[in-house]
């Protein structure tokens, strides 16, 4: 009865937190700003840093960008590291007029921020998110067309701010490939696969984002436990796959009422954790779970989800990505990128965006960095042992905890799809 209790007080005040995104309650006495009576939300104090501001508003594009890839993609498995992707289109708008820029910062939050300085913190975003400690690998590039002749302010601010510097093609599509493999290749220390296909001969700007991670868990797995167990695809269809147990692990959890989804969060080394969003039903639509995520949502939950002790399995997985998301920024209001952009300050040369490259690696397995530890004393809130199998389709997203960005997002239906 102890455990009911924990569940369905955790699950009301989860379900309490995703239906304050869309409805904040203002706080006796708060101030009614336009006299209509409507709700006044108070701002997170945690949003109030300027890099964890920017860091929201990036993230939110990268909630958007994955919400678009997975409704493309309904029956296979989802990866992405958005972050390498909004990188290179901020990046970009450091070219652009103001009427292309407006498009760009539009798609990234950057018009709901007042921050006079975007890049220069953009900068910080990223020495934080890539520190060593962290084990995150994020690049981003910027590939212009043959015979481009670049401006120099554009070169300067660019490299300044994100640490990069443009590559002009050279026209041999083998010649390029190979070059942008290596770049890959020394930006993910080997760890993301070298591409096979073809260069297109009719790019004029192409951004490639990658990224890769492979983190230890705060607490090690037994490697001995790990074993083959059913995985649920469907209420019909099962397949046996590699499953990591620990029946004392301490996690983070809470039962969200509206989402009908087990959330549990996992830390790892670094400041980093990973969420998962688990159906209580197999059948379920993800969607709705889809639906909901922000990063305002995401750090509700990290606030408020409790200590528990489980008996938990997770998939072991070594996931990788490698293709275009350019159909997927098209349908994200970025289609004049692709028509008709006014990128004047990069060259003279009327320019357009013409592909949108993304890869990327990620993995877990038994790693960590110490044994289980006791759950020690819980004054306020004691440990009840439950049960947390990620053993049916489930959505997981690595989050920096220092600044709430979202690193990886991913859509599993099939742990066996790599």
């Amino acid at each position: 009865m102890q455990v009911l209790v924990l569940l369905l007080w955790t699950g009301a005040l989860l379900g309490h937190s995703s239906c304050q995104n869309t409805a904040g309650s203002p706080e006796e006495g708060s101030p009614d700003p336009d006299g209509t009576g409507a709700p006044v939300e108070e701002e997170d104090p945690f949003f109030k840093v300027p890099v964890n501001k920017l860091t929201a508003a990036v993230s939110n594009f990268g909630y958007d960008l994955y919400r678009v890839r997975s409704s493309m993609s309904p029956t296979t498995n989802v990866l992405l590291s958005p972050l390498s992707v909004a990188t290179a289109l901020s990046a970009l708008s450091l070219g652009a007029e103001q009427r292309t820029e407006s498009v760009i910062h539009r798609a990234l939050y950057y018009d709901l921020i007042n921050n006079p300085d975007i890049h220069g913190t953009y900068k910080d975003l990223l020495a934080t998110v890539t520190a060593p400690q962290k084990n995150f690998k994020s690049a981003s590039r910027i590939v212009l067309e043959k015979k481009l002749r670049i401006k120099s302010s554009f070169v300067a601010p660019l490299e300044k701010s994100y640490g990069t510097r443009p590559r002009i093609l050279t026209g041999n599509p083998r010649v390029d490939l190979q070059e942008i493999n290596g770049w890959v290749q020394a930006q993910t220390k080997g760890k993301v696969a070298r591409s096979t296909k073809e260069m297109s001969g009719e790019i004029s700007i192409l951004l490639l984002g990658v990224a890769y991670f492979k983190g230890p868990w705060l607490t090690k797995f037994d490697s001995r436990k790990t074993s083959l167990k059913d995985f649920y695809l469907d209420e019909d269809r099962t397949v046996r796959v590699p499953m990591m147990s620990d029946t004392q692990a301490i996690l983070r959890y809470g039962l969200d009422s509206d989402l009908n989804c087990k959330i549990g969060q996992l830390p790892l080394t670094g400041s980093m954790s990973i969420i998962f969003f688990l159906p209580v039903k197999v059948t379920q639509n993800l969607t709705l779970i889809e639906e909901s995520l922000t990063s305002e949502f995401i750090q509700d939950i990290d606030r408020e989800l409790k200590t528990v002790q489980a008996v938990l399995t997770i998939p072991k997985l070594k996931l990788s990505y490698e293709g275009e998301v350019t159909k997927s920024l098209q349908e994200m209001k970025l289609q004049s990128l692709f028509d008709s952009p006014d990128f004047s300050k990069i060259t003279g040369k009327p320019i357009k965006l013409t592909q949108v490259e993304h890869r990327a690696g990620f993995e877990w397995n038994e790693d960590g960095a110490g044994t289980t530890p006791s759950p020690g004393p819980q004054s306020s809130h004691p440990i009840f042992p439950l049960d947390y199998h990620l053993n049916q389709p489930f959505i997981f997203v690595l989050r920096d905890t220092d600044t709430g960005a979202l690193l990886f997002i991913g859509k599993i239906l099939d742990p066996r799809g790599t």
